[in-house]
């Protein structure tokens, strides 16, 4: 029977290891996926932009494309962090890249908005289960002291998919009209790279130990173990049964007297910076547009401005050992605040680009540390669970966003939509400072 002491001594070996070619290849394989995604999520900004002129869609409609896909993202990341509690990480990673991809490529097939926004929905049932499952399951096998370095690295992926989706909605959207099909087409990469994460990646040792399979737990820390030169010893082979599996992971339980506290500090935080990330940076094509700019010009613009997401997570990577997840998370926070309002009231190509560059940072960089954070919130039989729900409540306010966006901009145009998006940042600033600190301590197992 599986003890506290068998999963303890799994975590041990985990955190004492070196950062070897395995840890490469696991954050390598995932960040790919990761990249993939944040392809998907970045090409509906540039395809919105281009549907809007070619389909004449008022703005609430073209608002709809992006609020159906979160809306599948919200109820993708709850149900895909409890699936992954249950059924084991790597399983739920390949599933979903699996159904994004094939509902994207799928896309670019419509002929009408209403085939769009239900494959959209489709989309963000994957896109939504992904990512969350991903954080936690490279933070299981990270050691404890460079585990938020990690993270924020496989965060860094999420420039480089964003990179590539700026890319082709410069190079391919506006090519012809039937561009932003293709855009589609490309998105659907993820179903065949699937398949290669399915069994090229090994499951998280920490949940098979948690779920009393010591024996296959204790062979994948061998494989680490042997690739940093160490001598690995074989734990001995466990039956698995139902009293040895650990219990169904439960919403509730998040909300226990030692987690309420961090739960609704995550809660508010993945809300508050959802709002505003989604808001801006899927709009900002077409807010370009809407200012004067054709849509070459504002492609290339919104190409720039993605480029600074790399240096702002090559920062928050060295600051989350060096200050902390706390500080460097409410750090970013408070320039996204700062910087939001300057790109809102920004005027000629030069401001417009350089507010914009500075929100790129600094936001991404907080996104780096709240990936960091979250997973390390929870106890190993929870993490999943309820790094899905954080993410999941975040993808509430990624579909109300899009759709505030039109009202917003009629209102007060982009000075008071960007004043309103700096808001959310400064509450989020708030939240961060109730989260506990982890920085270098072991991962929670029980």
């Amino acid at each position: 029977m599986t003890t506290s002491t068998d999963v303890a001594r799994i975590a041990d070996r985990l955190d004492a290891l070196p950062f070897t070619r395995r840890h490469a290849r696991v954050l390598g394989g995932s960040g790919l996926g990761w990249a993939l995604d944040a392809m998907d999520v970045g090409l509906i900004s540039f395809v919105i932009a281009a549907l809007s002129a070619q389909w004449q869609l008022a703005p609430t409609e073209a608002s709809w494309i992006a609020s159906a896909g979160f809306e599948g993202m919200a109820i993708g990341a709850s149900v895909g962090g409890l699936l992954a509690d249950r059924f084991g990480r790597r399983h739920v990673f390949a599933l979903t890249l699996l159904v994004y991809g094939v509902a994207t490529g799928a896309s670019a097939l419509v002929g009408g908005l209403a085939a769009l926004l239900a494959l959209r929905f489709v989309v963000g049932l994957g896109l939504g289960a992904e990512l969350p499952v991903a954080s936690t399951y490279v933070s299981e096998f990270a050691p404890a002291r460079m585990r938020g370095r990690v993270i924020v690295f496989l965060e860094a992926f999420w420039a480089i998919g964003w990179t590539a989706a700026a890319l082709i909605g410069y190079l391919v959207v506006p090519a012809s009209a039937d561009g932003w099909r293709w855009a589609f087409a490309l998105g659907a990469i993820p179903a065949a790279y699937a398949l290669l994460v399915r069994w090229g990646l090994p499951e998280s040792p920490r949940w098979l130990a948690s779920r009393g399979r010591d024996a296959e737990a204790s062979a994948i820390v061998g494989d680490f173990e042997a690739a940093a030169g160490r001598v690995s010893f074989t734990a001995a082979a466990t039956e698995v049964g139902e009293e040895h599996r650990a219990p169904r992971a439960r919403v509730r339980a998040l909300w226990a007297a030692p987690l309420r506290r961090r739960t609704a500090a995550l809660w508010l935080l993945w809300f508050c910076v959802n709002f505003s990330y989604y808001g801006a940076f899927i709009w900002i094509p077409t807010i370009l547009v809407s200012q004067g700019y054709d849509l070459v010009r504002s492609f290339g613009f919104t190409l720039i401005i993605t480029l600074a997401q790399l240096p702002g997570y090559a920062v928050a990577a060295w600051l989350i050992e060096a200050w902390g997840r706390r500080a460097t998370l409410a750090t970013f926070l408070a320039g996204s605040a700062v910087s939001a309002v300057f790109f809102g009231t920004a005027s000629g190509e030069v401001a417009v680009i350089a507010a914009g560059m500075a929100l790129s940072f600094f936001n991404l960089g907080a996104w780096g540390a709240l990936y960091a954070a979250t997973p390390e919130t929870y106890p190993t039989p929870l993490r999943a669970t309820g790094s899905g729900w954080a993410a999941g409540v975040g993808r509430i306010a990624s579909i109300v966003a899009p759709l505030s966006v039109p009202p917003l901009l009629g209102l007060g145009g982009a000075p008071l939509l960007f004043v309103v998006f700096a808001a959310f940042f400064a509450v989020a600033v708030v939240a961060a400072l109730f989260l506990r600190e982890e920085r270098g301590r072991a991962l929670a197992e029980g």
